[in-house]
């Protein structure tokens, strides 16, 4: 019983940490697939765990603020390149995002190429560390999260372009050093494409529904296999987002909603 109650303390973090992501991805997610770059949050992770990376290998801590500046400053400056291209570029905007991508992710590999604990840095960056979120880091990220919503529910309408970018970029930022660049993803991705035949009015609380009940029952599943929390909870979301995404009546009703 004691080993039970001690593996549900550790749980108890991850869990806040997984609900303080949902929160602010859902509804950017879901702004992401209406706008069809999706593949954006993946290049941002990325620009921002390459701040992360280049911060690290100047001597910073992890968890300092140092490190967590280079990480608001390389998503910020790859959100306003994206603003840029966006307007410059339109039409090939999907690819300019792929670009980005690569090359976040290959100079990532190039600045941990004489580093010995290199892989394993690139595995947390991609996978996460969920279970070892720190108190700290959920303070920040709760801050932040108010923050979001606050502004997301009352002034996204007129934030435009630039602000879109801009906020996406800093909830990244903070999200990859909670839950790793996979589980971001799929947060923002996997809850927009279960609800967006839905009805409009509804795709909101059902996203939220699915992604935090994704987060719960991965945990749980990862408490009782002992396998990775972080992978268990993408595939839980893989789940039940098609089960949710398959209970929509299809695209009528949505259609409708976006003609009102």
């Amino acid at each position: 019983m004691s080993d039970l109650t001690g593996d549900f303390s550790i749980l108890w973090p991850a869990l806040v940490a997984g609900i303080l992501v949902v929160l602010s991805h859902v509804p950017l997610g879901q702004q992401v697939l209406r706008r069809g770059i999706v593949f954006i949050d993946l290049a941002i992770a990325q620009v921002a765990g390459l701040g992360v990376i280049a911060a690290q290998s100047f001597g910073t801590e992890l968890q300092g603020w140092t490190t967590q500046a280079a990480a608001v400053v390389a998503a910020l400056l790859g959100a306003l390149l994206l603003t840029w291209t966006e307007r410059k570029r339109p039409e090939v905007q999907e690819a300019l995002i792929g670009v980005l991508f690569v090359l976040a992710s290959t100079a990532q590999i190039l600045l941990l190429a004489n580093n010995p604990h290199g892989g394993e840095e690139l595995k947390d960056l991609l996978a996460g560390q969920i279970l070892w979120v720190s108190t700290d880091q959920l303070v920040r990220a709760a801050v932040l999260t108010a923050a979001f919503l606050v502004v997301w529910f009352r002034w996204r309408e007129r934030i435009g372009k630039i602000g879109f970018y801009v906020l996406f970029a800093l909830m990244v930022t903070m999200s990859v050093q909670l839950v790793g660049v996979y589980l971001v993803f799929t947060t923002l991705i996997v809850p927009a494409l279960a609800t967006y035949r839905h009805a409009r009015n509804r795709q909101l609380l059902l996203g939220y529904a699915v992604a935090f009940a994704s987060y719960v029952v991965g945990l749980a599943v990862s408490l009782f296999t002992d396998l990775p929390s972080s992978p268990v909870i993408v595939w839980a979301m893989a789940v039940l987002g098609i089960l949710l995404h398959l209970t929509a009546r299809g695209n009528g009703e949505q259609m409708r909603d976006d003609e009102q």
